[in-house]
C-alpha cells in the first residue's frame, strides 16, 4: 500500500459506512452542557431507571444543579480534582455531571480497589474530594491522612431507593455494612444536598470543549499505572460517533448499563452517549448475568453492551430460556477478544430469542475513551472488530515507527480521531512517546496493539504487544502486581501471569521465590495473600500464589515469564482432558 498525506487514503473502508457519515460536526461545550442541551428538548423523558425508580431529564438536571451548588460550598473550584469511587447509582451520575458544572475534573476510580491503590489515586490526582459509598468509607479513612482530600463525602444505595425497595436493602445487604462512627469527619449525602443552599449563585464554570474533564486510569503501554486525562470534547465526540454508527437510535431507546462508571467502556457508552442524546439508562449498581438477563428482558431494553465472559455466562442461564428478546436494536461486546465460536453461539441464542441482530464487536482503548472501531450494523467479517467511526482513523505500522504496512500484514494498530487523549497525568514522556504527531498533520496514538487491515478496511486484532491479562474485561498488569510481591520483605522474586479461565477468560496466578531462610508453608502463603488484599485490587487479586525454588530465565537474565504460561497452560488442558475422559467413561 502506498504511503500518502491525504486521508481519503486511509478510508478504504468508506463504501461500507452507508448511512453512516464519514464526518460529523461535534458539539462545541463541556458534558453537561451536552446533557442539559438534551434535557431542554426532552424534560419529561426518562434519564435513567434505579431498582425499580425512574429519574426523568429534568430531574436529573435540577439534581446535578444542586450538587454542584454543594459543591461549591464545600470549596471544590475550578480544575480542582474530585474523585469518584462509585458503583453505577443516581448519586454517581449526579455527582460526575456536578464536577463538570463547576469546572472541576472528575477523578474515576474502582470503589473496590484496595487502601494502597485508594491512596495512589488520590495523591496522583491531588484530590481535594471525595465521594464513596458508606461501605467502602474506612478503605479512605485508613489512608485519608497521606492525602490532601479535605472532604469525604459518602452516600449510600438506600437514599436512591422507593420506599418499599429501601425497607427490604436494610434487611438485606444493608445489614451488611459496617457502621460509620457518628463523629466522623465525614459529609454525609444529605447533609451535602443541604449544603446546597447556602450558594446560589456563580457556581456554573464554563468549560471549553478541549478542558479537562475526566480522568481514567490504564496501564498504558508500559504497564505502571497512569491516570488519562480526557476533554469534553473527547467523551461529546464519542456520544455522537455512537449514534452515528447506530443510525437505529431514537431518543428514549434504552440501555442495559451495567458496565461500570470507571471504565470507559460504562462512563462513554453505557452512561454518557446515552444521556447526550436522550436515550434511557438503566443503572446495575452491582450485575450479576442473573440480574443482567433479568433486567433486560424487564425493561425490555433496546441496546446491551458487555464483555465476552458475561454473554458466556448468558448463554448458560436456564431463566433466558424462552426470553423475548425482538426489542434489542444493539448487542455490543468489548473489553477482551471475542472468539470466532462464542460469537457464533451468542448470535444463535439471539436469533433463537427473536432478535434480528447480531453481536457486534468493537475495539478501543481508554487513551480514545473507549471504542473507537466497531462492526457495521449491516456487515461482518468473521474475525474482524469492524470499521472506525467517523472522523476516527486507524493505519497499521512497523511497530513504533510511522512506516504503514501493506493490507494483510501485520503491525501495530495506531488511532487518531476526536476521542484522543489529551495526555497521561504527569507523564511527560510517556505522553509523548504514545501521542505523535505525523507529517499527515493528526496525533496518533501508538496502542502496542497489533492488527491487520484488509483492503476494504477492515480491522483484525492479532493480540497485545505489552504484556496484559485480561480478566472478566478489567485490565491487569502483571508488572504492577510484581512490584507490590517484591516489595514484601518474604519474597525475593514473584511473576504473574495469566491462566486460561473458562468463565473469566483469565484468571491471576502468581510464582513467588522466597527470601532465605522463608518457609515455603501454607502460613507464608496466606501472609502473603493477606498483604496482597491490602494493596490489590479484589478483580486483580492472584487466585493463588505457587512458590518455586528458582525461576526460570531467558537470556538476558529476564525471568521467562512465557514458559510459566505454557507450563500452566499444559496442567489446563490437561485438566480438561480428564475431565472429559472422565466423563465419557
Amino acid at each position: 500500500m502506498e504511503t500518502t498525506n491525504t486521508i481519503t487514503a486511509r478510508t478504504p473502508w468508506a463504501p461500507f459506512m452507508r448511512d453512516i457519515p464519514l464526518h460529523l460536526d461535534y458539539f462545541e461545550g463541556s458534558m453537561f452542557d451536552k446533557v442539559a442541551d438534551i434535557a431542554a428538548r426532552y424534560p419529561n423523558y426518562v434519564a435513567f431507571d434505579f431498582m425499580g425508580r425512574s429519574t426523568t431529564y429534568k430531574e436529573l438536571i435540577g439534581e446535578i444543579e444542586r450538587c454542584a451548588r454543594a459543591l461549591k460550598t464545600i470549596g471544590v473550584r475550578e480544575n480542582d480534582r474530585v474523585t469518584i469511587a462509585m458503583p453505577n447509582c443516581p448519586q454517581a451520575i449526579y455527582m460526575f455531571y456536578a464536577v463538570n458544572l463547576v469546572g472541576a475534573v472528575a477523578n474515576m476510580i474502582h470503589p473496590l480497589s484496595a487502601e494502597k491503590e485508594i491512596e495512589f489515586y488520590l495523591n496522583e490526582s491531588e484530590s481535594v474530594t471525595a465521594i464513596t459509598l458508606d461501605q467502602f468509607y474506612h478503605k479512605f479513612e485508613a489512608v485519608r491522612e497521606n492525602t490532601k482530600v479535605v472532604n469525604i463525602i459518602i452516600a449510600s444505595v438506600k437514599d436512591a431507593l422507593s420506599q418499599p425497595i429501601k425497607a427490604g436493602y436494610m434487611l438485606t445487604e444493608g445489614r451488611k455494612i459496617k457502621k460509620i462512627p457518628k463523629e466522623a469527619p465525614v459529609i454525609r449525602w444529605h447533609e451535602f444536598l443541604r449544603l446546597s443552599r447556602a450558594c446560589f449563585y456563580r457556581y456554573k464554570v464554563e468549560r471549553l470543549s478541549d478542558d479537562p474533564a475526566v480522568i481514567l486510569y490504564s496501564g498504558g503501554t508500559t504497564g505502571t499505572t497512569k491516570g488519562i486525562v480526557l476533554t469534553n470534547k473527547n467523551f461529546n465526540a464519542l456520544s455522537q460517533q455512537i449514534v452515528a454508527t447506530n443510525p437505529m437510535f431514537r431518543p428514549g431507546d434504552k440501555m442495559l448499563s451495567a458496565m461500570p462508571l470507571f471504565h470507559g467502556f460504562g462512563l462513554g457508552v453505557c452512561i454518557h452517549s446515552m444521556l447526550a442524546q436522550g436515550g434511557r439508562c438503566i443503572l446495575v449498581p452491582r450485575f450479576t448475568a442473573q440480574s443482567y438477563a433479568k433486567l433486560i428482558t424487564k425493561y425490555r431494553c433496546n441496546f446491551i453492551a458487555g464483555v465476552p465472559t458475561l454473554y458466556e455466562a448468558l448463554l448458560r442461564l436456564p431463566s433466558m430460556d424462552g426470553a423475548d428478546l425482538s426489542c434489542l436494536k444493539g448487542v455490543f461486546s468489548g473489553g477482551d477478544s471475542l472468539s470466532i465460536e462464542l460469537k457464533k453461539k451468542l448470535d444463535k441464542f439471539l436469533y433463537d430469542h427473536h432478535a434480528t441482530i447480531q453481536v457486534r464487536e468493537g475495539y478501543g482503548t481508554t487513551e480514545t475513551v473507549t471504542a473507537c472501531c466497531l462492526t457495521p450494523p449491516t456487515m461482518f467479517k468473521e474475525g474482524s472488530i469492524g470499521i472506525p467511526f467517523p472522523d476516527t482513523y486507524i493505519k497499521i505500522v512497523t511497530p513504533g515507527t510511522e512506516e504503514e504496512l501493506p493490507y494483510g500484514q501485520e503491525g501495530e494498530i495506531l488511532l487518531a480521531g476526536p476521542t484522543v487523549m489529551k495526555e497521561y497525568m504527569k507523564h511527560p514522556e510517556e505522553t509523548a512517546q504514545t501521542l505523535r504527531r505525523h507529517p499527515d498533520g493528526l496525533i496518533w496514538v501508538y496502542t502496542g496493539d497489533l492488527g491487520t487491515m484488509d483492503d476494504e478496511g477492515f480491522i483484525y486484532f492479532r493480540g497485545r504487544a505489552k504484556r496484559m491479562i485480561i480478566s472478566s474485561g478489567y485490565n491487569v498488569y502483571p508488572g504492577q502486581l510484581e512490584n507490590i510481591l517484591d516489595a514484601h520483605e518474604k519474597v525475593q522474586m514473584s511473576c504473574v501471569i495469566g491462566v486460561p479461565d473458562p468463565y473469566r477468560m483469565q484468571k491471576v496466578e502468581a510464582f513467588v521465590k522466597l527470601a532465605a531462610d522463608v518457609p515455603a508453608t501454607e502460613e507464608t502463603k496466606q501472609e502473603l495473600l493477606d498483604y496482597c488484599r491490602k494493596h490489590i485490587a479484589k478483580y486483580a487479586m492472584p487466585y493463588d500464589i505457587e512458590f518455586k525454588d528458582d525461576m526460570p530465565k531467558t537470556l538476558v537474565g529476564k525471568v521467562a515469564y512465557r514458559v510459566l504460561e505454557e507450563e500452566e497452560l499444559k496442567k489446563v488442558q490437561a485438566a480438561e482432558k480428564a475431565a472429559t475422559e472422565g466423563h465419557a467413561s
